[in-house]
């Protein structure tokens, strides 16, 4: 029988960001072939298979993931192994953070911009 499902993720963190890519695999250490797996968010089946690619996630794809994965040894006998919970935050990128990166390069065009000028005039005519 299946047992000890795991959920590896990638990205490793649980928390992201609107517009990373995201994947999540789910494996078993103990289990026969074939074993089929299925993806539950927030206790609802979401997809089918050992890897849910969520794609570029956006907040819509927050929640808590589990993955259940099955095999049958013979007619009559079912194995599920359910693995532990993910919480998956995707959490929206902070305003200021596009305002420091916005500011950090003006300031280094300026800084540019003012060497160019030092340069020039220091020139030998």
């Amino acid at each position: 029988p299946v047992a000890n499902a795991t959920i590896t993720p990638s990205p490793l963190s649980h928390q992201v960001h609107p517009g990373d890519p995201v994947a999540l695999r789910c494996s078993v250490q103990v289990g026969s072939a074939p074993a089929t797996f299925t993806w539950l968010r927030d206790g609802q089946e979401v997809a089918r298979g050992p890897l849910l690619e969520l794609g570029d996630v956006d907040v819509g794809h927050s929640g808590t993931y589990q993955c259940v994965a099955t095999n049958q040894l013979d007619r009559h006998r079912v194995f599920r192994a359910l693995s532990p919970e993910l919480a998956l935050e995707v959490a929206p990128r902070s305003p200021w953070v596009t305002v420091a990166a916005g500011v950090a390069g003006s300031l280094l065009f300026l800084l540019l911009l003012v060497a160019v000028i030092v340069a020039w005039h220091r020139w030998p005519r």
